[in-house]
This record gives C-alpha cells, sequence and structure tokens, in this order.
C-alpha cells in the first residue's frame, strides 16, 4: 500500500490567470511525457480539484499537444478514454462518480495502473486509498478569474518529469 501521506520530492505553485495557461500547462506536460524514454513510461498523474477548477482543460491541453484532434470530454460517465498517440496508450478516467474504494475495485482498473500506459486521473480522492501512489499529483485550484495549480512530484519518476515541465515551463511561479 503506497504511503499517500509522505512528503512530496517536489513541489510547486503555479498561477494560471486564464484557460489558455491551464492548456498550456496540459501541453508542458505533454512534452515531458514525449520527452521520457520508452522505458520510463507508465506514469500515474492525478488531477485534483473543486467542480469548475480546470481538471478537464489541463487534460485538453495536455492531449492536443500531442497531436489528438478530436474532442477530449470528461469521462464522467464512461469512467475512462483511452488516447492512443504515437507510442503513448494515455488512459483519463474520471471518478467523480464514484461513491468508495469498493466501486473502483469492482471496476476492474488496476491492470491500467500496471502498466506502461499514462494513468490521468480526475477525482482520484473517490477511489480512496486503493490506487497506487500517484507520480504526479496536479491541484487546481480557482483563484479570482483564474487558477493557480500545486504540482507535487511523488516519486523518482515524477521528480524526473517535474524536473522536465518546471525547465520548460513558461508560467509565472507562485511560491
Amino acid at each position: 500500500m503506497p504511503d499517500h501521506n509522505r512528503a512530496p520530492l517536489r513541489l510547486e505553485t503555479l498561477d494560471l490567470p486564464d484557460e489558455g495557461t491551464t492548456r498550456a500547462l496540459g501541453a508542458g506536460l505533454a512534452g515531458m511525457l514525449t520527452a521520457l524514454p520508452a522505458t520510463s513510461l507508465g506514469l500515474r498523474i492525478y488531477l485534483h480539484g473543486e467542480l469548475g477548477a480546470g481538471k478537464t482543460t489541463l487534460v485538453q491541453g495536455l492531449i492536443a499537444a500531442l497531436g489528438y484532434t478530436g474532442r477530449v470530454k470528461s469521462p464522467t460517465y464512461t469512467l475512462v478514454e483511452l488516447y492512443t498517440l504515437s507510442r503513448l496508450n494515455l488512459y483519463h478516467f474520471d471518478f467523480y462518480r464514484f461513491r468508495g474504494e469498493s466501486e473502483w475495485r469492482e471496476a476492474g482498473f488496476s491492470e491500467y495502473f500496471d502498466s506502461d500506459g499514462i494513468c490521468l486521473v480526475e477525482w482520484p480522492e473517490k477511489a480512496g486509498n486503493t490506487l497506487p501512489q500517484a507520480d504526479l499529483d496536479v491541484t487546481l485550484e480557482i483563484d479570482g478569474d483564474g487558477r493557480r495549480a500545486t504540482i507535487a512530484a511523488h516519486t523518482l519518476a515524477g521528480a524526473q518529469c517535474f524536473d522536465s515541465l518546471t525547465r520548460s515551463s513558461s508560467h509565472e511561479k507562485r511560491s
């Protein structure tokens, strides 16, 4: 069982003054993913935030930056959407409708998290402590007319991705 309460290896907060900068953060995450060697795939990125905080907008920016031209929507009712993009199998989950850990176990999603795919999860807290440790946690908060993103790396792979993201980021740092 992962230690979900362990302090992150890296932590940074970014201002996202508008929807465009939220999408740009997603694009930065996409660049981070494409820069990884094939042997490093198998990442878990968990997206936290209240309704309207920008989780799906961030995912839309990420998937569009990987070259997908179709519509990207939150999989609230389907629970998961697969995007096969170049060498990446990207699984976009939305657990908003889950009522507890047992629903996650019954859904049979554990094999996705043990694969070499990229798992983007909206509302991971709805699965309780049954999910594996996130490599990256992204928490989005409404801040006036904009958003604030706090990114935490919890694993060595997450820290490597985090370093790649923050080196290429043009977002203004808040703290």
